[in-house]
């Protein structure tokens, strides 16, 4: 059996939404942005001995993704787990055209949508020669996630699978908030105390994401495809994983006689998105 037979049939009602015919024009866009920002980017601003000021663009990008992530969030609530009649045992794919089952398909598209235009955070980070940013656990994310909504979105726009979507939007809600403060300038820089509490989130939410996934994998006769709970659970074990030795490096290490200091946490590396 291939893992093709594994899959249910794809949504009809996002056939026609863009990049949705095929999986081929996401898989291009990653192709484009590993070898075009990551690879190619750092050799041209590894030449440079400065990088590009890009205060005002990254103020605009990160109060964008601050409301983008906050409406996201809000979709995901009212169209599902709050007022929208989910609830955390077997919650199937509604694949009517009802208003709150297609409300429910359209935001997982436009989190699809957010996974692509987060590729810019890497963008950002080699314009401004950010280069120690540009970690494996940076990379990874930003590649794994827009092909793994595009499977989900096609297959699966609605029900379990998004539980961890709508963890993750109120994140990244807190997250830009964050990095919107820091690009502010050193003026607003008594307001991002909170940077270590940000992680302890980012890993709560994997907590969460893995328990839940594990709970609803126990449930017989559930009519949610396993193959898609099985994925959410292989990627928050491994962002679990890599989060808590981040953690674990940053803020637990002693680094003098005088106590333990925290090793200064890298703007992004830390808060990297799941």
């Amino acid at each position: 059996m291939q893992i093709v037979d594994l899959l249910p049939e794809g949504d009809p009602r996002v056939e026609n939404w863009g990049l949705m015919d095929s999986p081929a024009p996401t898989f291009l866009i990653v192709l484009a942005y590993l070898l075009v920002v990551v690879w190619w980017g750092r050799k041209v601003m590894a030449r440079r001995t400065t990088g590009f000021s890009l205060q005002p663009l990254m103020l605009v990008y990160n109060f964008c993704m601050v409301l983008f992530s906050g409406w996201l969030w809000y979709e995901f609530c009212v169209a599902g787990w709050f007022g929208g009649g989910y609830t955390l045992g077997c919650q199937p794919v509604d694949r009517s055209r009802k208003p709150k089952a297609y409300r429910m398909a359209r935001v997982c598209w436009f989190f699809f949508i957010s996974k692509l235009v987060e590729l810019l955070d890497t963008a950002f980070f080699i314009a401004r020669r950010k280069f120690d940013q540009v970690s494996f656990l940076h990379v990874f994310h930003h590649a794994i996630m827009p092909v793994s909504w595009w499977f989900g979105v096609k297959y699966v726009p609605g029900g379990i699978s998004t539980f961890h979507a709508m963890l993750n939007c109120f994140i990244h809600l807190l997250m830009y908030t964050y990095y919107g403060l820091a690009a502010a300038g050193p003026k607003f820089r008594r307001y991002i105390w909170w940077k270590k509490y940000l992680t302890t989130a980012q890993i709560i939410q994997f907590v969460v994401t893995i328990l839940h996934s594990v709970y609803t994998l126990s449930l017989r006769d559930c009519n949610y495809p396993k193959l898609f709970n099985y994925w959410i659970l292989s990627y928050a074990l491994i962002f679990l994983v890599l989060f808590a030795n981040f953690y674990s490096r940053a803020y637990n290490k002693s680094m003098s006689v005088a106590g333990i200091h925290p090793i200064p946490m890298q703007d992004r590396l830390g808060c990297k998105r799941d």
